[in-house]
């Protein structure tokens, strides 16, 4: 790993208790990143920070080690059941359960007991874990709100606040949740407030000023400096030379941890079937992969078990995988800025890694405005279509959208059948 991502900041400089320093020391940690240089001395102090910062970059760290002083500086409110003191939203449940981790790691020798709360499994499990008192709740909004409005625990102790990647919570139109979260907590100047975005957009800065206390801001290398750092290449291929080439690829790279990212969900599948019916190990990753699959499949693309994961930038954004040593895109994004979110997946903890591209017929339009986002052209690749591997072709039939019945007067529904908008 490369050390030149990181400041000149130790740790041990900083006015940290010596049970989160302990912590510290057992993660290996010694010199800050720059997002935990920024905004560790500001958070410490109690103000609140509004930083720009990409999953990889240290930030969970850094409103962790914050969270973990300012529980401990304070004493507990003498409650026969202890209530939350700490607050933490992700839009996913994956990257809930990383910073969970990550909070179990570096908070060990404090006491402190942390709670997990996501959709799609162990209902009940985190139901009584959370009933039986904890510390530091992180979760999703959805499954959060399902608990509180049981009465499962309070949020009126809550000491610290903490949104992370509040951009994406508004792409998947989680802002209503955490407004009526945010709105139950004590008043802003009563809490320590940490909001961090891969972009501090008009609308993400409207909510820091609304829920927060005059925030500190901090912007940390924006998103297209990290495509510095990665090898980038790019082949032209035709429609049908696409998988050939992609399989051929892989093939080359040979134990490698791959990332493969397409434009839909459908394609996905496609992908992933051709793969598998070629030899290669390979998962597709989707919101509809049942939790528990979809937790195993990144443990073992993690773990090296499964070379290949392949995914939408929908399905993808926000887990946190490390040591990615390829990334593919199989199709150029239509978003300039997905294009250097997905490659930056290979540049981890300033680690370099290579990103190869297919500007195929129907994708090869985005080149233009990705290479003027990220400041070069990206070098060209050539490849012969003459060595290309034969393919065995798949048993793969995508999955059809069911088919509502269809009523007369050209499929309208009919009287008492229709539904409410």
């Amino acid at each position: 790993m490369s050390l030149d991502h990181l400041s000149d900041l130790r740790f041990d400089a900083l006015a940290i208790e010596e049970r989160v320093q302990a912590g510290i020391r057992d993660a290996g940690f010694e010199f800050c990143t720059p997002i935990q240089a920024s905004t560790l001395p500001i958070a410490l102090e109690q103000r609140d920070v509004a930083g720009q910062a990409q999953t990889g970059t240290g930030k969970t760290a850094a409103f962790l080690i914050a969270t973990y002083q300012r529980l401990l500086a304070s004493e507990p409110p003498s409650e026969q059941k202890k209530q939350p003191r700490a607050f933490m939203l992700a839009p996913t449940r994956e990257l809930a359960v990383q910073i969970a981790k990550d909070a179990e790691d570096l908070g060990r020798h404090t006491g402190l007991v942390v709670g997990l709360a996501f959709g799609g499994t162990d209902y009940d499990k985190q139901r009584d874990h959370i009933a039986a008192g904890i510390d530091i709740l992180i979760g999703t909004p959805g499954r959060i709100i399902d608990y509180f409005k049981q009465g499962v625990f309070k949020l009126d102790q809550v000491e610290v606040a903490v949104l992370d990647e509040a951009d994406r919570m508004f792409d998947l139109g989680f802002i209503k949740d955490i407004r009526y979260l945010l709105r139950r907590l004590p008043p802003p100047e009563k809490r320590l407030n940490m909001l961090f975005s891969a972009t501090l957009s008009h609308r993400v800065m409207e909510l820091a000023y609304e829920h927060m206390n005059e925030p500190d801001l901090v912007r940390i290398e924006p998103d297209k400096v990290t495509a510095d750092r990665v090898r980038q290449a790019i082949f032209f291929p035709s429609n049908e030379d696409k998988m050939p080439l992609l399989i051929g690829l892989i093939r080359e790279m040979g134990e490698a941890r791959i990332m493969v990212f397409v434009n839909m969900k459908r394609e996905a599948e496609r992908v992933q079937a051709y793969l598998e019916a070629n030899g290669i190990n390979a998962a597709a990753i989707s919101g509809d992969v049942p939790q528990k699959k979809r937790l195993r499949m990144l443990m073992d693309f993690q773990s090296g078990k499964l070379p290949v994961l392949i995914g939408t930038d929908v399905a993808s954004r926000g887990l946190h995988i490390p040591d990615v040593q390829y990334v593919m895109n199989y199709d150029l994004p239509q978003d300039a800025e997905d294009y250097v979110h997905r490659i930056g997946r290979t540049a981890r903890a300033g680690a370099s890694g290579d990103a190869i591209s297919f500007g195929c017929e129907t994708y090869a339009i985005s080149l233009p405005d990705i290479e003027e986002f990220i400041g070069h052209k990206i070098p060209v690749a050539k490849y012969d279509a003459a060595n290309l591997p034969e393919l065995a072709k798949p048993k793969y039939k995508p999955r059809q959208k069911p088919q509502g019945r269809r009523g007369g007067g050209g499929g309208k529904p009919r009287g008492r059948s229709r539904r409410k908008p």
